[in-house]
């Protein structure tokens, strides 16, 4: 079960970080509007939220 939960978490870090790079690549040259950083840096939050998650089931 953990190994499966390790996978998950694996596989949704992965896709999270594709879906980042979209956002990013998607920003214009100028004219970046307020919605687009949040919407970064909460992709960015979940990130993080879900690797530590994985560390502590690594621990």
């Amino acid at each position: 079960m953990e190994s499966q939960n390790k996978s998950r978490l694996r596989a949704e870090i992965e896709a999270l970080k594709r879906k980042l790079e979209e956002r990013e690549r998607s920003l214009p040259a100028h004219g970046v509007r307020p919605h687009q950083i949040q919407a970064i840096e909460r992709l960015e939050e979940e990130i993080r939220w879900k690797i530590r998650e994985l560390e502590s089931l690594e621990d």
